[in-house]
């Protein structure tokens, strides 16, 4: 009898393999839940990662006066634009704190048109200064100018700025030598300008008597004027134009009382640097960071020269009634080589130093200096009277103009430094 054939092998395990539908389905399911289980404890992870983030992350320190944020806005990347309703922000006859010097209508100034100027930031709208909101913020503390005439001229703006608000008889100043007091006396406040062109002490020291051709700077002499800034809550530095000699800076070792005086000559950039490192030493010293501010105005642009701007051999701010339009002008008297002392000492600042960069946007307003319009400090002579470019005044400012705007800066940056 024969026997049946073997089964197929093949076939045999085929069959003897083949799952069930339950259990292929089951195994599906364990496979896609491993995976997704993965995933998701991936993402998860992740999700806390991004959570935890915020909070390990060191927090900025809000500054002094801070309430608010301008973030993502260079205020002083811009440019000027025609504005005869908002400006000017007062009238020079309202303020009577404008020196004669800085009093252009009053001396003769045809026209008004340096005053319908207004400063524009490329990316954001330049907050409109606030009297009130800035006197509030200055109620019960002092703030102080430190600096050179330039300076004195930024001191009286922000005086001219917010005395309108405050009562005659609630308001005065004062001058005492080199120190100048606005005291308003309802908000237990004082704005004050104190002249010192280098900071230093030097021979150029006396508030009305110091047109000193060969000026000397005492090194590390800083606290012969800084003993009057002590306690002062929001400070305001600059020095840059009696630097400006077209030679090196005569520097002195010891004591202006010193019989035999011990003078060396530095670069202007080196003797630049000494002061500002020396600036920012009484600083770290006197200032609490967490209570005050520390500002510093960059250099103030002259226009003595229109051949840098295309005009004639010989002629400078005399006449000019309009503005630069060239947004890359950079006039010849601005030395970029100070501006760059300031960036290398600044930079490594421990203190929070706020730089007002008002050179670039100064420079295209040739149109706004004293020009002729303005108090002599001695009587002209007939050659000048028959050629005013000669007396002309290429380095003030008159008032009202673009100091406000400098102010309207500071109080941006006051209240809004990022």
């Amino acid at each position: 009898m024969l026997m049946p054939p073997p089964p197929n092998s093949s076939s045999s395990i085929l069959r003897k393999s083949r799952f069930s539908p339950y259990l292929f389905t089951l195994v599906v399911f364990i496979f896609f839940v491993s995976i997704l289980r993965k995933d998701l404890a991936c993402v998860f992870s992740q999700q806390l990662q991004l959570d935890l983030a915020p909070a390990t992350e060191k927090k900025r320190e809000k500054l002094a006066f801070e309430i608010g944020k301008l973030e993502g806005c260079d205020v002083f990347s811009g440019s000027w634009v025609r504005d005869e309703v908002t400006r000017p922000l007062y009238d020079e006859s309202d303020c009577p704190y404008i020196p004669p010097q800085l009093t252009c209508q009053k001396h003769g100034r045809p026209d008004r048109s340096y005053q319908y100027w207004r400063w524009q930031p490329h990316g954001c709208n330049l907050p409109r200064f606030n009297a009130s909101m800035m006197l509030e913020s200055l109620r019960g503390k002092r703030m102080m100018f430190v600096g050179d005439s330039l300076n004195r001229g930024q001191y009286v703006s922000m005086v001219c700025l917010l005395h309108s608000l405050i009562a005659d008889d609630a308001k005065s100043m004062e001058t005492f030598d080199s120190l100048t007091i606005f005291t308003a006396k309802e908000y237990n406040m004082t704005i004050e300008f104190y002249w010192a062109p280098f900071l230093l002490e030097s021979n150029s020291d006396n508030a009305v008597i110091h047109r000193i051709s060969d000026r000397i700077v005492r090194r590390d002499s800083i606290n012969k004027h800084g003993r009057h800034w002590k306690r002062v809550d929001i400070m305001v530095f600059n020095t840059y134009l009696w630097w400006i000699t077209g030679s090196n800076m005569k520097i002195l070792q010891g004591s202006f009382e010193d019989e035999a005086q011990d003078i060396v000559e530095l670069s202007t950039e080196d003797a630049y640097r000494m002061a500002m490192k020396s600036m920012l030493r009484w600083v770290r010293k006197n200032m609490d960071p967490k209570k005050t501010r520390v500002f510093f105005t960059a250099m103030s642009p002259s226009h003595g020269k229109s051949i840098d701007w295309g005009g004639e051999q010989g002629d400078n701010c005399y006449n000019q009634t309009t503005l630069i339009e060239d947004s890359n002008y950079w006039g010849s008297d601005s030395k970029k080589s100070l501006m760059k002392v300031i960036g290398e000492v600044f930079s490594r600042s421990k203190f929070p130093i706020t730089f007002l960069n008002i050179t670039q946007l100064s420079s295209y307003r040739r149109d706004a200096h004293t020009s002729i319009y303005k108090k002599q400090w001695s009587p002209l002579t007939p050659e000048q009277l028959a050629n005013p470019v000669s007396y002309a005044d290429c380095i003030h400012w008159c008032m009202p103009g673009l100091q406000d705007t400098w102010n309207e800066l500071l109080f941006t940056k006051l209240l809004y430094p990022h």
